[in-house]
Parts: structure tokens; C-alpha cells; sequence
């Protein structure tokens, strides 16, 4: 009974806990939300923000960072620049409500000129920090004339720094804002907006200079505070790099502050190399800087309450959550988090992707299988042969013993008797095409009084009981073929879902050597990734910072990759950022190593604008080049329709992926089962590989093509049944190799077939061929149709269609620019 008891009582205990800590943290998560609301979303963090700005000073009277503020908030978030100039009116007032008309009235001319200038200025961003400077230029130097009567050298000299500073604060705050907005950031941030950062977080704590909490100092807490934060977060680098700028700005506001900046200095690289001891380490760090430091530069007298100072700002540090310095960490590159977060980005994506194209892989393998399944021989196949016989001699009893007067002595007292007899009768007819043997004739003529009638019915019954088994026969075939095309299909997602859940290949060292090599050539990489360096399938990611579309990929980029990897590289597919601080990414990869030009000479009959003829040129995903000429059975409307629906149903299935056997059986189960008339289509494919120049023929129901090569022409011919006739045949595939310099000219039989008077169309088709004299496809093309409306007088008799392919190598359309040799090097 006390087990019993324990029992249930322990996971009541456990619930109890757990209960507690859910609502701590949905109080917690509802917290968050409600500050990210309130300073994020509402725009209060800007009205914070101005009223420190707005009240911070630079050697002790200059306040350039007013209008830089504004002029950044009113460029990114223009919906809540007024909440941004009413916290800087108010700190400019708590100096004086003389500094707060000048901030107003500043801002006022700066609004007023640059809305006036708008309609003529072609990129706002270039133009801002110099309406900065020349505004803060004329108001400060208006402000002197009006509250002094007069302007000294010193004054135009103050009022010119203070413009240039206005200028140099409007580039940082324009880069740094975007950093306090609540969007989702993927990219990692760069050294230059961490300095930006450091810098506007530095000026807005100049705003708290003066304010002190039982005899200490703010702003130097605050500073500290911020050293601790970074050196925990980004190490030794970053961290004195945090303490040079925020001394920097401090001694600027205060000179009595001075030696704080190589307090923070050395503070931050302390505690960078000690951040292995976590947060203890970096307080420890912080504590050592500040007791040599402050001995050495204010003397003992201060050091008491520098070291209270240090002591506040480490309790802030340790009180901070490891939470949000988790997070800091993640947009830090070089960080250990920041590895690790993208890594999981890119997994779960990857995974996510892989997981749904499996799941339709299995939808279609399970399909295949359903309709499958109605060509396995199944355990009802006797009883519905059986329930198949009972239906016809059903049918021939009504047209003939319904009316009989023997019927209940034939059927009622004699039922198997009459049954089997019947039965023998329709095997026999069966077999013997609707003829009896004479004994089983006599036998039935006893039996039955209506015997002619009854033989006569069973006749015509097998006529249509044929028809219905020929019937069901082609939806068994149709049903094979689905089934075989929806395993196709199955099997092809099931490969990509295995393609996508490869790991990419670690490429670091050779990325860094790339990147490496890139820099040195003086152009600016933001990132390298590489997905693969086998030859002729090489696959490169490279991210750059906003290039303007001055395409430095193309003409720069592509051709140094391509002297790197001793194989002609060309950029594939670019994504330039819309706005100037954003990103540009390209991806390279191998080019082929030939190319195909095409032209065409297409006529309807008799000069009509429908032609029953449909032709495609097309470049796949893969790697191959299709070219096609569809001819639907007759001419006219109907022709056209049938030609160009099998042409778009080829290409939409090729460019899934799928085998060009099983692409064009596919086409062909489709034509023969969506109309009962004989509309027939032939088509002509040449599938040639743009890596090798190889070439695959199919032709169904087509004309022969021919390849010119030099003084040389080739006959491709195949024979095989036009599309839409058999529900099952199989494709004749003929291979050619291809050369640089070929000429493969395909063509309809409206050209084969054309000319009058000829009797053996191959040889006077290639003698033809061989006397042209021009390599380019559309003159060729046209030529060729001209010799044929010739030789018939002028008319059109058929519809006519003829394609001439070039096959060229593919010289790349810059040379490539030499860099140092890496190719040894990258493959090690």
C-alpha cells in the first residue's frame, strides 16, 4: 500500500515543479515580446536613443550627432523620424532650450533643402551625408551670426568640424540603425558595421556624461559594461577594438577622460584572452586592467572608486543572461555560435526539403503500385471468368428464351443440362470463328425448338464480348503504363531527395585559398563556398558586397576562377541586392564545352498560318541540348494542336528529370488514351550532350536527319511506328558522335518527301547538303526549303519544317586573367 501510495504521489511532486518553471518561462517569452513590441516595433528605442544623442556633447559644446540621427532615421524608418526628433528636442533642452531651438530649426533646413532637391537627386544615399554637412555648415555658422552679431575664424572653424563630424556620423548611423530593427537577419555582420555599432553605441552613451549613482560615474560603467560584453562574446580582437573606440569617443565628449580609453583598451584584451574562464575570466580580465591602469593614471586617490566602478559593471555582466549573449554571438562571425547557427540553418532547410520530396517520392510509388496491382493475377480472377459467362448466356436468354414456351422444361427442370450445352456452344463458336460441329448441331437442334435463333444470338453476343475484352485488355495496358511512368517519376524524387541530403563536401582550406587569392587581386569577397571541384562539374557560391550591377563577376570573377581551376568558368545565376548595403550572390560553375546554334525555315500549306508541323529547341538542367520536330497527322488546326500539345508534353517531361525512353512512352500513352480518333503525331528528337558533343536520335514515324561534316554527309535513320497508334512499343535509340564544325539538319517529311520528279529522296537530299556552301544554320535552312518550293513550282504542298543545328566549342566570352598557381594547391 506505501509503494502504492509513492507512487502516485512522486509524478504528482514532479508536476508541481514543472508546472512553475512553464509559466516562468511563457512570463519570461511574454516579457521579451512586450519590450521587443514597445522599443522595436512602436519605434520608443529611437525616441531613447535621440534623447541621449541629443544631449551629448564633443568638447564640451559641439552636438553634431542631432541631425546625423535624424537624417539616417528619416532615410530607413521615415514613418518614425517624429518620434526620433521629439527625443532629440528633449535632450537638447535638458542643456539648454537655446540648443533645443537650434536642433529644431537644423533639422527644420535640413528637411526643408532636402525636400526641395529630392526630384533632382538620382541616389539619395550619396547625396545624405552631404546635405548633412552643408546643412550643419550653414546653421551652425547662422546660429553665430544671429546670437553674437558677428562670426570669428574660431567660429567657422568649430562650425566646420562640426559639419564634417555630422558628415562621418551620418555614413555609421546609416549602417549601424538597420542593426536595432527587428527583421530577421541572415547575414553575419561584418567588421565595418561592428564598428559602426560601437561607434553609435558609444556617441549615445556620451548622453549620459554627468549622470552618476551614489557617487559613480555611468558612463564609465556603462563602457565597461560593453568591453565585458564583446571580449566575452568575440575574444581578444574584438574586444580591445570595442575599448579603442568607445575610449576614443569618450575622451572626445570629456578630456578629463582620456586615460579611460586605454583603460577599456586593455581591458578588452585581457579579457578577450581570458574568456576560456567564461564570464569569471573576463571580469577577472577587466579587474587586472583596471587596478594598473588606474595606478598609473589618476593616482591613488580615485582608485577606490574606479575599482567600484569596475565592480558595478561586472555585476551587470554577471547578471546579464547567457541567453542574449548566445544570440549576440550568432550574428559575430568567427564565433563559435555563429558556425553553428548557420550550419543548423542550412541543415534544417536541407532536411526539410529532403523529408517533403520524399514524402512525394512515396505518394507516387504508392500510386505505381495501386495501379499495378490490376495486373497481378489475383485469387478472383476464376469467379469473375465465371460471373463474365453467366452475363453473356444471361443476355442470350433474353433475346431468346424470355419468349419461348419451353422455357421452365429447358430451364426450370433442366437447367444444367441446357446450361452446359449452351457453354459448349459458345466455346466452340469461339474457337471455330462462329462454326458448329455437326454432332453438337443435331444434339442442340433436339434440345432446343429455337436452336438457329439461339446459335445466331450467341454469334452476335461474341462479337461484342470480344470488343469488351479487347476493351479491358487496353485499360490493363494503360493502367502498366501509368503505373511504370508514376515509378519513373518516384524514382527520379527519391535520387534528389538523396542528392539533397549529401553533406557538401568540406572545402574550407581550398575557400580560404580562393578567397585568399580574390583579395589579393584587390576585389572584395564576403564569402566563399564551394559545393564541388570535380572537373567539368565544378559549383561555387561566392557572396559580395552591393556591386551596383557592374558585373565585376562576369568580367572579373569568372575569368580568375577559371585560370585558378584550369577549366572555363562562367556565372550561372546572380542575386544582386536591391539596396546599397545589402549583398550580391552568384554562382559559378563549369560551362560546356560546346554549344549548339540553331535556326529554322518553317511554311504551312499552301502559305497557310497554321502548320501541322511543330518544332522546339530546347537547353536542359542536365546538360543536354533537345531539338524537336513534331508532324500531327494532316494539316490544319487539328494537326497543329495535336503536334504542339506532344511537343510541350516532351518538353515538360524532360525537363523533369526523366529518361527520354520513358519520356517518350509516356507522350505516347497519353496521346493514344485521350481520344478514341486515329490522330497519329511522328516526332523527331535529337538529345545531343553539350559535354562530349554525343548525340541520341529518336525518331517515331519520322524522317531520316542528316549530318554534313566536312565533304561528308551521315544518314540517321530509325524505324518505328508514329506516336498514338500501339499502346506499348519500344524505342529504336541511335547514337551518333557529334564534331566540332557539324551541321545536323532535321526536317519534316513535307521536305524529305517535297521535291517532284525524284525517285530516291536520300540521295538527292544529300547531294543537296553537300553542295552548300555556307556554314550558317538560317542560310542553310532557308536554302533548303527554296530548293524544295522549287523544285514544285512554287507551291506549298505540305507543311514544312526544317531545323539546322551548328555544333560549335564554347569559347568563353572573356579570357581568363592569371592568378598565382593554385590549381596544385586546391586539389591537395
Amino acid at each position: 500500500m506505501a509503494n502504492v501510495e509513492r507512487n502516485l504521489i512522486e509524478p504528482l511532486g514532479e508536476v508541481n515543479l514543472e508546472k512553475p518553471k512553464l509559466e516562468l518561462s511563457r512570463g519570461i517569452n511574454k516579457f521579451h515580446l512586450l519590450l521587443e513590441t514597445v522599443f522595436l516595433k512602436k519605434g520608443y528605442l529611437l525616441l531613447l536613443l535621440g534623447f541621449l544623442l541629443g544631449r551629448a556633447l564633443i568638447l564640451a559644446q559641439l552636438t553634431p550627432f542631432s541631425l546625423p540621427f535624424f537624417a539616417a532615421v528619416y532615410f530607413i524608418r521615415k514613418e518614425k523620424a517624429p518620434i526620433a526628433l521629439i527625443g532629440l528636442i528633449a535632450g537638447a533642452a535638458t542643456i539648454s532650450l537655446t540648443k533645443a531651438g537650434s536642433v529644431f530649426a537644423i533639422i527644420f533646413l535640413f528637411l526643408f533643402a532636402f525636400r526641395i532637391a529630392k526630384k533632382w537627386l538620382k541616389n539619395e544615399m550619396k547625396a545624405l551625408p552631404f546635405f548633412v554637412f552643408f546643412t550643419l555648415l550653414a546653421g551652425k555658422i547662422a546660429e553665430d551670426v544671429i546670437l553674437t552679431t558677428k562670426l570669428s575664424l574660431y567660429d567657422g572653424m568649430m562650425a566646420g568640424v562640426e559639419a564634417s563630424l555630422g558628415f562621418i556620423l551620418t555614413l555609421i548611423f546609416v549602417q549601424s540603425l538597420p542593426l536595432l530593427s527587428n527583421s530577421k537577419r541572415r547575414q553575419p555582420l561584418k567588421t565595418e558595421e561592428i564598428v559602426c555599432l560601437i561607434i553609435m553605441l558609444a556617441s549615445v552613451m556620451t548622453g549620459t556624461i554627468g549622470w552618476s549613482l551614489y557617487d559613480l560615474s555611468v558612463e564609465y560603467i556603462m563602457s565597461r559594461y560593453l568591453v565585458l560584453l564583446f571580449a566575452f562574446v568575440a575574444g581578444a580582437t574584438m574586444g580591445s577594438t570595442v575599448g579603442v573606440l568607445t575610449g576614443l569617443i569618450f575622451s572626445l565628449a570629456n578630456v578629463t577622460s582620456f586615460y579611460h580609453m586605454s583603460l577599456l583598451a586593455f581591458a578588452g584584451l585581457l579579457g578577450g584572452l581570458l574568456k576560456d574562464g567564461r564570464k569569471v575570466g573576463v571580469a577577472a580580465g577587466l579587474l587586472i586592467a583596471t587596478l594598473l591602469i588606474g595606478m598609473y593614471g589618476e593616482g591613488n586617490g580615485t582608485l577606490s572608486k574606479t575599482l567600484l566602478e569596475t565592480a558595478a559593471a561586472i555585476l551587470l555582466f554577471i547578471l546579464t543572461p547567457n541567453a542574449l549573449l548566445t544570440k549576440l554571438a550568432k550574428y559575430i562571425p568567427g564565433t563559435a555560435e555563429h558556425a553553428a547557427e548557420q550550419q543548423q540553418y542550412m541543415r534544417k532547410v536541407r532536411d526539410v526539403t529532403a523529408q517533403r520530396v520524399a514524402q512525394f517520392s512515396t505518394v507516387f510509388q504508392a500510386l505505381s503500385k495501386s495501379f499495378s496491382s490490376y495486373d497481378e493475377p489475383s485469387e478472383w480472377e476464376d469467379d469473375e471468368d465465371s460471373r463474365e459467362l453467366d452475363y453473356f448466356l444471361s443476355n442470350v436468354t433474353e433475346k431468346t428464351c424470355q419468349t419461348c414456351f419451353k422455357k421452365d422444361h429447358c430451364w426450370a427442370r433442366n437447367f444444367d443440362t441446357t446450361y452446359d450445352y449452351m457453354k459448349e456452344i459458345m466455346n466452340e463458336m469461339d474457337y471455330n470463328q462462329g462454326e458448329l460441329s455437326t454432332k453438337l448441331s443435331r444434339e442442340w437442334e433436339k434440345h432446343c425448338t429455337r436452336a438457329k435463333k439461339v446459335t445466331d444470338t450467341i454469334q452476335q453476343e461474341l462479337t461484342y464480348y470480344h470488343a469488351n475484352q479487347k476493351l479491358k485488355k487496353q485499360v490493363q495496358e494503360s493502367r502498366r503504363l501509368v503505373a511504370e511512368q508514376l515509378l519513373g517519376v518516384s524514382e527520379v524524387m527519391g535520387d534528389f531527395a538523396k542528392e539533397i541530403q549529401r553533406e557538401r563536401e568540406n572545402h574550407h582550406k581550398q575557400e580560404e585559398l580562393i578567397l585568399e587569392a580574390l583579395q589579393e587581386f584587390g576585389i572584395h569577397i564576403e564569402q566563399v563556398e564551394i559545393y564541388s571541384l570535380e572537373q567539368r562539374n565544378v559549383d561555387i557560391d561566392i557572396t559580395i558586397p552591393y556591386c551596383n550591377g557592374h558585373g565585376e563577376c562576369e568580367k572579373l570573377i569568372a575569368p580568375m576562377l577559371s585560370d585558378i581551376l584550369g577549366e572555363t568558368i562562367v556565372v550561372i545565376s546572380e542575386e544582386c541586392s536591391t539596396y546599397p548595403n545589402g549583398f550580391c550572390h552568384f554562382t559559378f560553375r563549369s560551362s560546356k564545352a560546346f554549344t549548339v546554334e540553331s535556326a529554322v525555315a518553317h511554311a504551312a500549306k499552301d502559305g497557310g498560318f497554321l502548320s501541322g508541323d511543330s518544332y522546339s529547341t530546347m537547353e536542359l538542367g542536365c546538360g543536354k541540348y533537345a531539338i524537336a520536330i513534331s508532324d500531327g497527322m494532316g494539316n490544319g488546326e487539328r494537326a497543329h494542336v495535336e503536334s504542339k500539345e506532344t511537343l510541350q508534353l516532351l518538353h515538360q517531361i524532360l525537363q523533369s528529370g526523366i529518361e527520354e525512353k520513358v519520356a517518350i512512352k509516356s507522350v505516347n500513352s497519353v496521346l493514344s488514351l485521350r481520344t478514341t480518333d486515329e490522330i497519329f503525331s511522328t516526332l523527331d528528337l535529337a538529345m545531343i550532350d553539350l559535354q562530349n558533343a554525343s548525340a541520341e536520335f529518336l525518331k517515331i514515324g519520322s524522317t531520316p536527319s542528316f549530318i554534313k561534316r566536312g565533304n561528308k554527309v551521315i544518314k540517321i535513320q530509325a524505324s518505328n511506328l508514329p506516336m498514338g497508334i500501339l499502346q506499348d512499343f519500344e524505342v529504336d535509340v541511335v547514337s551518333e558522335q557529334l564534331k566540332a564544325g557539324d551541321l545536323l539538319i532535321m526536317m519534316s517529311d513535307g521536305i524529305f518527301e517535297g521535291p517532284r520528279h525524284v525517285e530516291n529522296f536520300d540521295l538527292w537530299m544529300k547531294r543537296k547538303i553537300l553542295e552548300l556552301k555556307t556554314d550558317d544554320p538560317q542560310s542553310i535552312a532557308d536554302l533548303i526549303m527554296e530548293e524544295v518550293i522549287r523544285s514544285r513550282a512554287g507551291s506549298i504542298e505540305d507543311d514544312m519544317t526544317v531545323i539546322v543545328a551548328n555544333i560549335k566549342h564554347n569559347t568563353p566570352k572573356w579570357s581568363s586573367i592569371p592568378v598565382q598557381d593554385l590549381s596544385k594547391r586546391l586539389t591537395s
